[in-house]
């Protein structure tokens, strides 16, 4: 199954249950990696500068020295606490 399937089927459920909002807390940290990736290209188009070492932000880590599996399993703890965040949310409502 790939990620593409996996996202539109994400995207439909969020649609038809009338959460759109919250796939966006879902997929936090996609969406902070793609922002890192338009804050990046909009700096460099308009002032000529860099805000990250390396866009997307996980190369931002790995290039200040981080390893990469450090940088993995705590973007996957971030991942699970948006995830379990946005599974409380629904008690809510």
């Amino acid at each position: 199954m790939g990620a593409l399937a996996l996202g539109g089927a994400l995207g439909t459920v969020a649609v038809l249950v009338k959460h759109e909002l919250l796939l966006l807390l879902i997929g936090g940290l996609f969406v902070i990696e793609t922002l890192s990736v338009i804050v990046q290209v909009v700096s460099f188009k308009l002032t000529g500068r860099r805000v990250f070492r390396m866009a997307p932000l996980h190369h931002h880590f790995e290039e200040q020295g981080w390893e990469e599996p450090k940088v993995i399993v705590r973007f996957w703890i971030i991942a699970i606490i948006l995830a379990l965040l946005s599974l409380s949310t629904l008690k809510l409502r």
